[in-house]
């Protein structure tokens, strides 16, 4: 029988980290069927670097949701494992989504969030991730995303929005399937933190969210997001920070 999971990652300028998440995927092959890497446009050799690891790269230029939605139809397993670029899975990942896949196909789930980061205030906007994805059943897009194919297309797919596509899949998602939380907790690269400041980062997500929600196009929340054009202030923020992260 052949693996049941198909590993989708968005990225975009992620040669730092991606090479590691890559190399946590490898170690499951009785597990991950395929990898794809679906590359938003890097400047920093990351296609390369992720081919050379093994996986399938694809290209979109149009956002995180493009991404995403381009690499989910192009895939071929049941099970679907949507991921950033920027994350790192943590120990016993591949025997917390074997669990998971066993309980059985009416189920969601994503990890419990580690920002990388020594300060404090990290680890309080990581309680209130986990508090507000067991409750709400609301986890983000940094936490990864496992689920059927199945549940994927009955929740109607994820849309090619430029930002905000975790938040308004989800959102569909919940009506078909529970949401459950994995034990172990997906690291994320704190760059964008460390840049803003915690609670600075926390606000502007917060105004981000509630401008989604009173109807702002999602295009427009990506330009406030990463500056304008493709060369905006976030990832020229992104490339400065990569070589000072905390996550190895």
């Amino acid at each position: 029988m052949r693996p049941p999971l198909s590993v989708v990652i968005a990225a975009r300028d992620e040669a730092r980290d991606l090479p590691a998440l890559l190399a946590d995927l490898a170690t499951a092959a009785e597990l991950v069927r395929e990898v794809l890497v679906v590359d938003g446009g890097s400047r920093d050799g990351t296609p390369r670097l992720a081919a050379l690891a093994g996986a399938r790269v694809l290209h979109d230029g149009s956002g995180r949701g493009g991404q995403l939605a381009a690499g989910v139809a192009r895939s071929t397993g049941a099970w679907l494992l949507l991921l950033h670029g920027d994350v790192r899975l943590p120990p016993g990942w591949a025997r917390a989504l074997a669990a998971a896949i066993a309980a059985g196909e009416t189920s969601a789930w994503a990890f419990r969030l580690r920002i990388a980061g020594d300060d404090p205030s990290l680890r309080l906007v990581e309680l209130a991730v986990d508090l507000r994805s067991r409750w709400r059943q609301l986890p983000y897009g940094d936490q990864g995303l496992l689920l059927t194919r199945r549940l994927h297309d009955a929740a109607g797919g994820i849309a090619p929005l430029p930002l905000m596509e975790d938040l308004e899949f989800v959102q569909r998602l919940r009506r078909h399937a529970r949401i459950g939380l994995l034990g172990p907790a997906l690291r994320v690269n704190g760059r964008r933190w460390q840049r803003l400041g915690v609670w600075q980062t926390v606000l502007a997500n917060a105004r981000l969210r509630r401008a989604w929600r009173r109807g702002t196009p999602a295009a427009q929340l990506a330009e406030r997001y990463y500056g304008p054009g493709p060369q905006g202030a976030y990832q020229k923020a992104q490339r400065r920070c990569s070589g000072s992260s905390s996550q190895p």
